[in-house]
């Protein structure tokens, strides 16, 4: 079997959404627990959550958001398909249901996501290294093509696929995650021809659904990240036989984790317009936090000679 050095993209989502949360992820990035982070611009704590990348030198990109709260762009603050009957997003299953219905207008998604590439710079002084999307919106029809003219025309190189190896086969998933989980999988795996014919780029893997919240422990990201380089291997063996030796022993796989740890909000403060969700006031917050933080999981990465990095470190 070949073997592979591996670069691991650990990306704190939902950067900005409340202090706790900033305070947390800034905790694991100065712990080498987490390398990336991806920002909610709309998020009640955005403006802070850019300071502190600013003074830790945290590599950030955009964490785009069109389910979650309010939007950015101030044409579509009022009158929007994006909006629902109190005037924020849809939330995340009313996003797609409104877009499976046909009501959601393309024009104002692009607009939207170019405010928020806009306010992601005049917050950062820079584009987004990367940009992926809260609630994995980017990969859904119709908004995937708009995503990736927005990444083309801005020159932003990177992205997120969320197709996990060995997902199918996570017993501990309960069936209603699962469901959606294989919505995005199926979404993600209708993207990857749109995304490739505008240049855009991924990890080889990724991680992130089997282990999100209590489902996160120290010998579930081991075993999924044993198992997707192994995967990875077995697929290109027959490929690299045609490079020489030194080429195959050269031959590098990126693997970005999703986590999304932290301290759990408390209300009223934090959100993205209308208050604090459940998901960001849970304890899973803190479990994952903990988990990413553990001696036995940095060990692992040191034993495995496993390199931490950012997107813009490929």
């Amino acid at each position: 079997m070949l073997q592979a050095r591996v670069k691991l993209i650990v990306t704190g989502d939902d950067f900005g959404y409340c202090p706790r949360r900033n305070q947390g992820i800034v905790e694991c990035f100065l712990a080498g627990a987490v390398s990336n982070v991806s920002l909610l611009v709309n998020g009640s704590a955005a403006p802070d959550a850019a300071q502190l990348a600013r003074r830790h030198n945290i590599p950030i990109g955009l964490h785009a958001n069109l389910s979650e709260g309010s939007p950015v762009c101030k044409a579509l603050k009022k009158n929007s398909s994006l909006l629902n009957k109190d005037g924020f997003f849809h939330g995340k299953m009313g996003f797609r249901t409104v877009l499976a219905k046909g009501l959601l207008k393309m024009s104002e998604v692009k607009q939207e996501l170019t405010a928020q590439v806009d306010l992601f710079h005049e917050l950062t002084g820079h584009v987004p290294h990367h940009m992926d999307g809260h609630q994995h919106v980017h990969v859904l029809p119709e908004v995937r093509c708009v995503f990736a003219q927005v990444l083309e025309e801005y020159g932003i190189k990177y992205t997120r696929v969320p197709i996990e190896p060995g997902l199918h086969n996570c017993a501990w998933i309960e069936p209603p995650e699962m469901d959606f989980y294989l919505g995005v999988e199926k979404d993600s795996l209708d993207t990857v021809d749109v995304f490739t014919k505008h240049g855009i780029r991924w990890a080889d893997i990724y991680i992130g659904l089997s282990t999100m919240g209590k489902n996160m422990s120290v010998s579930n990201i081991q075993s999924a990240i044993d198992t997707a380089v192994v995967a990875s291997a077995t697929k290109e063996n027959s490929l690299m036989t045609q490079f020489s030796p030194q080429q195959q022993q050269s031959r590098t796989v990126t693997v970005e984790l999703m986590v999304h740890p932290g301290y759990p909000t408390i209300p009223p403060v934090g959100g993205c317009g209308e208050g604090p969700d459940d998901f960001s006031q849970s304890r899973e917050r803190l479990h994952e936090l903990q988990t990413l933080m553990n001696p036995e999981l940095q060990n692992y990465y040191k034993t495995r000679n496993i390199q931490l990095c950012a997107f813009k470190d490929l």
